[in-house]
């Protein structure tokens, strides 16, 4: 009988599960409530790597030199692409799940900051202070995950 072997699932086939399930989540939120999607265009495929810091949009005020463009907004949750830095700062209703696409450097986690690179998973549940403010490398790039969806004024300050 042939022996059975177990792979370890690489850190990129875990963030795609996890972008499936949030967005099979958010989408079947969407169809139970007969909302569809406000951000979308329907099915594609976007090359976050290539996506230039002007395509991503204006850097917004009050957030550092963070810019953030939406591409899935759903009652349920938004998925979103953000490039630079943002001041420490925490959500309050917000649960929030970032993968790093570039940039190396520090990221507030809490009371500590944190090495970060390409690659890594942040998992920042509400209340979480958190901020990408220390690059070392590139300007970073995370792909968000906010559910449920951040609101207008969830975006807390820390000094």
């Amino acid at each position: 009988m042939p022996k059975l072997v177990r792979r370890r699932a690489s850190p990129t086939s875990a963030v795609i599960t996890l972008l499936f399930a949030a967005g099979i989540t958010a989408s079947l939120g969407a169809q139970a409530q007969g909302t569809g999607t406000s951000t979308s265009t329907g099915a594609r495929i976007i090359d976050l790597q290539a996506m230039t810091d002007a395509e991503v949009g204006p850097i917004q005020p009050n957030h550092g030199t963070l810019r953030s463009k939406t591409l899935l907004k759903t009652p349920n949750g938004t998925i979103a692409v953000q490039a630079g830095d943002s001041p420490k700062h925490y959500h309050a209703e917000t649960d929030e799940i970032q993968y790093v696409i570039s940039g190396t450097g520090k990221f507030w986690l809490g009371d500590t900051m944190r090495d970060v690179h390409p690659g890594d998973v942040i998992i920042i549940p509400k209340g979480t202070n958190h901020a990408g403010s220390h690059a070392s490398e590139g300007n970073f790039k995370v792909l968000s995950i906010k559910l449920p969806p951040q609101a207008e004024d969830d975006f807390h300050r820390v000094p």
